[in-house]
């Protein structure tokens, strides 16, 4: 499969479940977002943009850690699912977006891609990611989460999206954890001097 996804198959999808991935409801998703909100390097974050945002679920997680969080997805019923489940967090914009094409304006410190970029052609792919490292604050993260499974709609799995996020410009890998059902990959912008953000422990002044 080399084209992306048709935006039809996402909306198909929202026609017949308000929630057509359970991932409010199975184990798998809670401890895959767990796992990725454990990943973050830091325990604030000013600003966050999550693009795919489905229905809120990993949304309403990144709220309690971030100042404030731009969410958006293609699907206007996902986008209003997701607005209803972060209806109480006033720090929580949830809009719908195409992206790459369409991007938010303004920097953030935080960038989260989940189950995302494998429905992305190569042109597409490398679009997403250069508006990524474009709008990553210098010391900001970029998480990625992604299912390592053969799926019809999916151009990619986890495991083969890794070699081509190690290649994106302007950013330096993190630590990454291979799960037997996804990957998941952290990256840093370097700060302006070029130097890395220092680590927990040492940000901390264990080390």
């Amino acid at each position: 499969m080399n084209a992306s996804t048709p935006g039809s198959y996402f909306t198909r999808m929202y026609t017949t479940a308000s929630d057509p991935w359970d991932l409010a409801g199975r184990w798998y998703e809670q401890r895959k977002y767990a796992m990725t909100m454990a990943a973050l390097p830091r325990r604030r974050y000013r600003r966050a943009f999550e693009p795919g945002c489905s229905v809120g679920v990993l949304t309403r997680l990144l709220s309690e850690r971030c100042d404030e969080v731009v969410a958006a997805d293609r699907v206007p019923q996902a986008v209003a699912e997701a607005a209803a489940r972060n209806h109480d967090r006033p720090r929580v914009q949830v809009g719908q977006l195409v992206v790459p094409d369409q991007w938010p304006a303004g920097t953030f410190d935080l960038v989260v891609l989940s189950e995302l970029l494998y429905y992305f052609d190569e042109p597409q792919l490398r679009a997403v990611l250069d508006r990524t490292a474009g709008c990553l604050e210098p010391g900001g993260t970029l998480v990625t989460v992604h299912w390592d499974h053969p799926v019809a709609e999916h151009r990619l799995t986890g495991a083969e999206l890794t070699p081509l996020l190690r290649a994106a410009p302007g950013l330096v890998e993190g630590p990454s954890f291979r799960d037997p059902d996804f990957v998941l990959c952290t990256f840093t912008r370097p700060l302006s001097s070029g130097a890395l953000p220092p680590s927990p422990a040492v940000a901390e002044g264990l080390v």
